[in-house]
């Protein structure tokens, strides 16, 4: 099937030198090769793999542990979060607590529906409706779009569609990791004032009064009611990464360092020194109502600049 259906893409969305499709132990994985940048993409979870502006060492961290296997998440990159974030818990409009930690469009099957090229631009589009898995879980009545713009710059943009006749409930995310060559000696800038829930310490809400956050331990943080651009500075690396967005209102924070890390089968016991997740989300109190035929799109921004 996986290699039928890698022939059906190849020949409706294949450049020849530019964009390719390969099957990797069962994943279907796009490559993306232009002067502006590099990058890779599985249709398992609309997940984004790799991203690598011209120039630039890799933005994006990878577990070299990762599994790449049907049904099986992966450590690394931008994981797609919905409908909830975390494990799934009850709400008065949702008393259901069963499903994957994450929600299932992570490890679902995606379609790949456009790939094309504008000046230095890959444009990707992928949509996932509602399955078996989706169905089993309550959810049957939704429409995302994934799309991405890669290039010297990352720009993803998550819409979801309320195709039922009732409010849908979600929480959603962009999980991104980011690659640092030391995550005890980075800096991130943006979240000053800003309220946060500390899961790491029972979820206590605290104010982070900055100004800059420095990762000491381990750290999972949901900002709550913010919008705010996130800033990065790595100065081994000698760069800066900045995370802007729209239509989110969470910003999590999260680096499991190493007593963590070394429950996590999936990643090195040293990985949690090469990154730190600046996710962009809608999540907790921030999470979304959407009203029949409504649709909400959620945008994350990514640019890299050497100091």
């Amino acid at each position: 099937m996986a290699t039928i259906l890698k022939s059906v893409l190849t020949e409706n969305f294949g450049k020849t030198g530019i964009f390719s499709i390969d099957d990797e132990q069962g994943l279907l994985c796009g490559r993306v090769t232009l002067p502006s940048c590099t990058a890779e993409f599985y249709l398992q979870g609309a997940h984004l793999a790799r991203w690598q502006p011209a120039g630039h060492e890799p933005v994006l961290f990878l577990s070299e542990r990762s599994a790449y296997l049907p049904g099986k998440a992966i450590r690394g990159g931008v994981p797609i979060i919905f409908p909830w974030f975390g494990p799934r818990t009850a709400t008065p409009s949702s008393p259901r607590t069963d499903g994957p930690s994450h929600g299932f469009a992570r490890t679902a099957d995606w379609q790949l529906s456009s790939a094309t090229v504008s000046g230095d631009n890959m444009n990707l589009e992928l949509t996932l409706g509602p399955d078996e898995v989706s169905r089993s879980l309550g959810y049957d009545d939704f429409l995302l779009t994934y799309k991405l713009t890669l290039g010297t710059k990352l720009h993803m943009q998550l819409t979801v569609e309320n195709k039922g006749s009732s409010a849908l409930h979600f929480e959603e995310a962009l999980h991104t990791y980011l690659m640092v060559a030391d995550s005890a000696q980075i800096s991130i800038a943006g979240l000053t004032d800003t309220e946060y829930l500390d899961k790491t310490d029972g979820f206590k809400r605290r104010l982070d009064k900055g100004p800059l956050l420095v990762l000491t331990g381990e750290t999972d943080r949901s900002y709550v009611n913010t919008e705010a651009t996130v800033n990065l500075e790595d100065p081994l690396l000698e760069r800066f990464v900045s995370v802007s967005k729209s239509n989110s209102r969470t910003t999590v924070i999260w680096n499991p360092w190493s007593a963590t890390t070394a429950k996590l089968t999936d990643m090195s016991s040293d990985g949690w020194k090469r990154m730190v997740c600046i996710e962009s989300a809608n999540a907790g109190e921030n999470s979304i109502s959407l009203a029949p035929g409504s649709e909400h799109t959620l945008e994350a921004r990514i640019v890299v600049a050497q100091k």
